[in-house]
């Protein structure tokens, strides 16, 4: 039998990151770019074929023998018209993508929200696998989430399930989860916050540019006991917590996986913190038994999950 290969597309903001896996689900190889989401559509698709490219001519594989190509996109997600309703960080709305893909892209392609396929890579091959029931929560600029419902990705009547990060955690504020532990959102409270800090605070915080710091920084300042990090880490582990609590209330899943570059970066203790909180507002026992687990994948969750789902789709169509 001909070697089969399968392509996973993972398309953020500021970089694409593409891997290419063999039949037996191996990663083979992987490629990185800059996305270009300024110069438009076209030039991000253009990105996307050199990645793609890269990845394929890495290992020698010919457009014949590519199976099937699943691509995340961070967005609300058509995927049965396979159109953009809105990509926020890509500056995208209600854009077609059947006439972007690159015309010499001959196999089939599969699109799909970037956070979801994260969760769907975390249940094929990494922390969830296994599992028929999970719920995956990943907190980075913003908050995103996954559902597995009886072993298959849940998108809901008008694909948009899973958006945990705007659950309304105020309902006189109409504060967001999002608004609460994603980053960017954290970042717009520290500079309110430094703006009214003592001196020493504000020194601690000095060349930090709030419109795009990283996750490690934020984590550095947090282990350093610096208190404006302290309290907008807190914040962020309480509004997950509740959040994670209600969610077990709701779905009672079997796996819940904490991923992001936020949850990556601070660790453990922000873990925690976020599953006590959790299991303050769940229903006697429906916390019992459920894994409570960090993401594995890391960045390679959401090639995994993209190459996957196109291979599952595409066998499906062959039933």
């Amino acid at each position: 039998m001909a070697t089969r290969y399968w392509i996973g597309v993972d398309l953020g903001g500021t970089k694409i990151l593409a891997g290419i896996f063999d039949d037996a689900f191996q990663l083979l190889d992987r490629a990185k770019v800059p996305t270009e989401a300024t110069r438009g559509p076209d030039a991000v698709f253009g990105q996307l074929r050199k990645a793609v490219s890269q990845v394929m001519e890495k290992v020698g594989a010919r457009p014949e023998q590519i199976g099937g190509l699943g691509l995340g996109i961070p967005g609300q997600i058509d995927p049965a018209s396979r159109r953009v309703r809105f990509a926020p960080n890509l500056g995208w709305k209600d854009l077609d993508l059947s006439s972007h893909l690159p015309r010499d892209w001959t196999w089939p392609c599969f699109v799909e929200n970037d956070v979801r396929l994260g969760t769907y890579g975390e249940f094929t091959h990494g922390a969830a696998k296994g599992a028929r029931q999970v719920l995956g929560i990943f907190v980075g600029t913003g908050v995103g989430g996954g559902l597995i419902l009886n072993g298959e990705l849940y998108t809901g009547f008008n694909f948009s399930a899973g958006e945990i990060g705007h659950i309304i955690m105020h309902w006189r504020k109409g504060a967001s989860l999002e608004s609460l532990a994603g980053r960017g959102a954290m970042m717009q409270r520290a500079a309110t916050l430094l703006a009214d800090a003592p001196k020493n605070v504000r020194k601690a915080w000095k060349g930090i540019d709030l419109l795009s710091v990283k996750s490690s920084q934020l984590a550095d300042l947090y282990r350093k006991d610096d208190p404006i990090a302290g309290q907008l880490v807190d914040d962020a582990a309480r509004a997950l917590g509740a959040a994670v609590g209600s969610m077990l209330n709701l779905l009672s899943p079997e796996v819940v996986v904490i991923g992001g570059g936020v949850a990556g970066a601070l660790g453990e203790p922000f873990l925690e913190r976020i599953w006590e909180i959790a299991q303050r507002y769940t229903l006697p026992r429906v916390a019992d038994g459920v894994r409570y687990v960090p993401a594995a994948l890391q960045d390679d969750a959401g090639i995994y999950g993209a190459a996957a789902f196109a291979r599952n789709r595409q066998e499906q169509a062959r039933m």
